[in-house]
This record gives C-alpha cells, structure tokens and sequence, in this order.
C-alpha cells in the first residue's frame, strides 16, 4: 500500500531503514521539511500524519505505509497560503525561517490536538472536554519547536490568532 504524501500517493522506500525526513527531502525532492538537529529535539523537522504532528527525523517511512503525511507543501490549498502561514507572515513569524515549515505543521497539528481536548502540561483542568488555548497553553504546546533568531514572539501571535481566535498572544492568561 502507498503512503499519501500532501495528496499523491507514492511507493514506500526500498530500504526499511529510511526515515521519513530523508524520503521526503532527499528521494521526494520535498525540501521544505528541514533537518536541523536529526535527533528529534528541535521540531524543525515537523510533519502531520493523519493530522497527527510527528518528528519525521525519528519515523522510518516505511511505519507509514497506507497513511496520509502532510508536509509544509501540502498546506497550501489550490495555490492558496494555509491561514496559519498567512498569519506568519503578517505577524513577523518569518525570520531565518529554517524553523517555520515545523513550527506550522507542529501548530496545526496542536490545535488538532486541543480540539480533540487532550490536555498539555499547563492545562488547569485534566477533566475539562475542551482546552482554551490560552498564551501559556501555546507556548508550552510549542515548546518543541525552537527557534533560534527571535522570530518566536511573532509565532506565537499567529498562532493565537489562527488556532486560538485571539488576536495578541501578549494578552494575560485569563
């Protein structure tokens, strides 16, 4: 069985031993997926698996045959920027932009998860149904994914305005 990747079906490797970031980057020519630290501590090389975010660098290719995988290519509908990466954009979340391409699968796949209600670290009631995505929630729920030349307060905003519905990240935690 194929693996879907950004809606195209393609062959699974040869090599069992192949993961996931190198498929896409190397055998698939899917260069936005980035390999920063490829040992799963920096989230830069963040994809969405049935809309689940999963570090690419620590999956071999060959566990997600049959599955959907959506790189930062696979966002943008019809030519369309996603949202998320709009909000990027007028939010100053763009610096180097090494970590951006995570940094947006990792929060689309986060909001899934708080839709879902599945609580973070900092999430006050473990038996509430849903997860308001206060400023505190995004930045812990983010934490994974660095940044390194200060782009991350202008990540954060977008964020919130997107997956949280706020329009500042600055605002207190109610």
């Amino acid at each position: 069985m194929p693996i879907t990747i950004n809606g195209q079906n393609v062959a699974i490797p040869d090599d069992p031993r192949t993961s996931l970031l190198d498929f896409l980057r190397d055998r698939l020519h899917l260069s936005g997926t980035k390999k920063g630290c490829n040992q799963g501590a920096c989230g830069a090389c963040t994809v969405l698996v049935d809309g689940d975010r999963i570090l690419s660098c620590l999956a071999l290719a060959v566990q997600y045959d049959g599955r959907s995988i959506t790189s930062v290519e696979g966002l943008a509908a019809t030519g369309e920027l996603h949202p998320l990466q709009q909000a990027f954009i007028d939010h100053d979340g763009f610096q180097c932009g090494y970590c951006a391409p995570g940094q947006l699968c990792s929060a689309i796949g986060m909001a899934n998860e708080a839709q879902r209600g599945l609580p973070s670290a900092v999430t006050a009631d473990l038996a509430a149904d849903t997860v308001t995505l206060t400023h505190d929630e995004l930045r812990e729920r983010m934490s994974g994914n660095l940044c390194r030349c200060g782009a991350h307060n202008g990540i954060i905003a977008a964020i919130a305005q997107t997956c949280a519905g706020t329009t500042s990240a600055a605002d207190p935690a109610p």
